[in-house]
């Protein structure tokens, strides 16, 4: 009997290919996306090798070297030339230049020329984009400025020809590159901290590293201990490509966390698909009962079944994903990006295939014992008996109640255990683990509690939708009339909606906090300070008058200063007027005799809010009380802010030391306008420099907008899930709803109403999913964000969450079109005669 049912199922599904994919492919999108991950592993594993095989340098030596070692490095047999790699700078007027050696062409070359030609003569530099726009530096322009000799040597001047513009490793806007001998001859660097050796056709790499050791042994030894290494050009490379690769697999890690929870949603739609189709057999069960077939052989059969299903469609989600990777390398050379092809990992696919076929043999087993255990006559009465039940049972709801007091007792708990702003030596991980063990037991309790949560949510949510007409209420009812289906589909939703919408609050939040760090530390668009001295009285008269320029505004600094006799301790202060910069708002003025002390200073100082502290600069003290501590520094990242006149009873002169000021004109444009314009300011004075602060703004927001991005893309893996949850179950659900599909069209409902009305309840899966989802994923981000950052205030982008909803709605309701369309083109008399 066991193999006659065995052979009874699997027939049905070799009739029915189309109900087998529809039933599998959550698994299919899964076993796709994991593959997917596994061959973009290889694809950066390939292309990271291929880009180091045949290695330039033969040998590369590390460490921090005397210039005159080169030329014995240039006498070793076999070595037939060299790349040092150092860099030197060049204060000019309203600015300064980072000026890094390369060879400019040949094997070794890092920097590539995009205008004019590369340095050749002594003094001849070529400098980055940016730079040429930063500062005006054309090619045939001249400029001039104060360099170091280095250790112990005074300053020279140097003139520089600028004669070409080349892309090269880092391009900050004071960025350029020249000959080794300008770097050592003109800026006085006599120093390398690296050479790359290039060896004569022929010669082993082993051999010239030998020699070269033997030369690196009469070096002297470096200032700071380090040690010189001496390793093959392979050598070298193999460790950039582990490093690589490192990388890789730290981010493959990171990028498991977020499939692992897509897996899940897929096994949680693949249970409640199954579900779905045994309850739209029920009838052939009964029938197989009735003839003598027992619950394990029926339980048997539907689990060989599922297995089958994840055979396949593990199977030909590995074969797409691999399509896909193989397609990689030709479309990307199309749009001028060059990465190797992944290969044929076999293994891979085969484990991937094993993993799909277990989980789905995990998610039909409930589905399955539950199918075999309805008696004969019971099934007999009705095919949707099971699939419209709205009890769940006295053991469900017991467990639910416990996983929602658990969750709310450990979101209690982690509440309490919040720090305050005095607290000290706050570890996070504990409060942090105790939000995310919170949040799993929120979603389990609703995935158990889904049922009977349903409808009352529906009640309101589907308000709107039953103020429509007729097929509003039909559609609200349609959804209504089904809660465990409805429950298991829309919890997965809500699973992805909540990672989403947990993610966009938790950023908007750090990036307030961001925000609010970087408006401190760098409070203005520029910074102009003078070394060891003060500002000249003619840029204090004429900088505020430039209209390339705003916020102008001046202020004292000082970085030797003593609190409470601590020698060993030195802190820097200023006394800029919160007031004066709108970055700085939120920082109260300090009256005389006050401070305030950046949060991250005040442990190294030993003080606390309310302290009376005695400052000493050098020969002179002064008391003063602690007034607040500021999170996380002090303004321009120093470490004190300090009245005015406690500055002057110090012996500060009452000149200022430097300046900050805003672009008149938002953008790249208005910088570089600004810019210019002080750097004509400064053009006469010696030993002065221009910051731009901003770009320390642009790259910390777009580090976090990147890192947001890929998030929200990661976690986008479940909302697709449950996207292909939602099509399969309104395809499913369209067949075991042929009936009643025929008796509305029988009363006199249209093809067209029918689609309207089955695409409606689609998208109500969205709609109830995606509420749950903000309802769980909005408290818990920001709870998560408390435990990271105590004044972290809660960030609610509107716009972005409201975003989600819709794109949520839209897209479930898109997945119900085509099941939708199939189930209007039945017709009534077709309809009324199934099953």
């Amino acid at each position: 009997m066991s193999r006659a049912v065995l052979r009874t199922q699997l027939g049905g599904v070799a009739r029915r290919p189309s109900r087998l994919l529809l039933t599998g492919l959550a698994m299919l999108v899964a076993s796709f996306v994991v593959y997917s991950v596994v061959l973009a592993y290889r694809i950066a594993e390939n292309t990271i090798v291929d880009g180091v095989k045949d290695p330039a340098a033969g040998v590369v030596v590390e460490g921090d070297l005397p210039v005159g070692l080169l030329r014995k490095l240039d006498a070793v047999p076999g070595v037939a030339g060299h790349a040092a790699r150092m860099s030197g700078s060049v204060q000019l007027s309203g600015g300064y230049l980072e000026v890094t050696a390369d060879p400019g062409g040949g094997p070794l070359a890092e920097a590539t020329v995009q205008q004019g030609r590369y340095p050749k003569a002594e003094g001849e530099i070529a400098v980055t984009p940016r730079t040429a726009e930063r500062l005006g530096l054309q090619v045939g322009a001249k400029v001039a400025g104060e360099v170091s000799a280095g250790e112990g040597g005074k300053g020279r001047r140097a003139e520089l020809t600028v004669v070409g513009v080349v892309d090269g490793q880092n391009d900050w806007g004071q960025n350029a590159y020249s000959t080794e001998r300008t770097v050592i001859d003109v800026l006085g660097v006599g120093t390398f901290g690296r050479a790359d050796l290039r060896l004569d056709p022929g010669v082993a790499q082993q051999t010239a590293r030998k020699a070269v050791e033997q030369v690196t042994r009469s070096a002297p030894t470096a200032p700071d201990g380090s040690e010189t290494r001496v390793l093959t050009g392979d050598e070298y490379h193999a460790r950039e490509v582990e490093g690589a690769l490192n990388g890789a697999k730290n981010l493959l890690l990171v990028v498991s966390v977020f499939i692992l929870i897509a897996v899940v949603a897929a096994v949680l739609v693949a249970i409640s698909t199954f579900r779905i189709v045994f309850a739209q057999r029920m009838r052939q069960l009964a029938l197989l009962r009735a003839i003598g077939a027992g619950r394990r052989s029926i339980s048997r059969a539907l689990a060989v079944e599922g297995a089958v299903t994840g055979l396949v469609t593990g199977g030909a989600g590995v074969l797409a994903a691999l399509l896909l990777g193989q397609l990689a390398p030709p479309v990307a050379a199309a749009f001028g990006a060059k990465i190797s092809g992944p290969g044929l990992p076999v293994t891979e696919g085969l484990w991937v295939v094993a993993l799909v076929v277990f989980l789905t043999l995990v998610a039909v087993l409930s589905p399955a014992r539950a199918a075999a255990r309805v008696p004969p006559l019971e099934a007999l009465r009705s095919a949707s008996t099971a699939a419209g039940r709205r009890d769940i049972g006295v053991a469900r709801w017991i467990l639910g109640i416990l996983l929602v007091l658990g969750s709310a007792g450990l979101a209690a708990l982690v509440f309490a255990e919040m720090p305050t702003a005095a607290t000290e030596h706050y570890d996070p991980t504990g409060p942090l683990f105790g939000t995310v063990l919170s949040a799993s037991l929120a979603f389990f309790a609703l995935a158990v509690l889904g049922p009977v949560l349903v409808r009352p949510f529906l009640a309101v949510v589907g308000w709107p939708l039953r103020r429509l007409g007729p097929l509003g209420r039909l559609a609200v009812g349609g959804i209504g009339g089904a809660p465990r289906r409805a429950a298991a589909v829309s919890v997965v939703v809500a699973l992805g909606v909540a990672l989403v919408g947990g993610t966009l609050v938790a950023g908007a939040s750090l990036r307030s906090v961001l925000e609010q760090q970087v408006a401190v530390e760098a409070p203005a668009d520029f910074q102009v300070s003078a070394e060891n001295s003060t500002l000249p009285r003619s840029i204090v008269t004429a900088a505020g008058q430039r209209p390339e320029l705003t916020g102008v505004t001046f202020y004292r600094s000082v970085f030797d200063m003593v609190v409470d006799g601590k020698e060993d301790s030195t802190f820097s202060s200023l006394d800029i007027d919160p007031a004066a910069l709108p970055q700085l708002a939120g920082i109260a003025r300090v009256g005389p005799g006050q401070i305030a002390v950046a949060r991250w200073a005040a442990g190294g100082m030993g003080v606390r809010e309310g302290d009376r502290v005695t400052v000493r600069l050098r020969d002179r003290t002064t008391e003063v009380t602690v007034a607040t501590l500021l999170n996380p520094s002090a303004p321009l990242g120093l470490s004190v802010l300090m009245n005015p006149a406690d500055m002057t009873k110090l012996g500060v002169p009452a000149a200022p030391t430097a300046m900050v000021a805003n672009a008149a004109e938002a953008g790249e444009a208005g910088r570089t306008a600004g810019s210019k314009a002080l750097r004509e300011l400064l053009a006469a004075e010696p030993g002065m420099g221009v910051e731009v602060l901003a770009d320390q703004r642009d790259e910390m927001d777009r580090t976090l907008t990147i890192v947001l991005v890929v998030g929200v893309a990661l976690i986008s893996l479940t909302v697709l899930v449950a996207v292909v949850g939602v099509g399969s179950t309104a395809a499913l659900s369209v067949v075991e709803r042929t009936r009643e599909s025929g008796l509305l069209r029988a009363v006199g409902l249209s093809p067209g109403g029918l689609r309207t009305m089955l695409t409606a309840e689609s998208s109500l899966y969205g709609v109830v999913g995606a509420g749950f989802g903000l309802l769980i994923g909005v408290p818990y981000a920001w709870l998560a964000v408390r435990t990271l950052d105590v004044n972290a205030p809660l960030r609610l982008p509107a716009g972005q969450l409201a975003t989600v909803f819709l794109a949520l709605v839209v897209f479930t309701a898109l997945a119900g079109v085509l099941p939708a369309r199939r189930g209007a083109k039945v017709s009534p008399v077709t309809a009324l005669a199934a099953d």
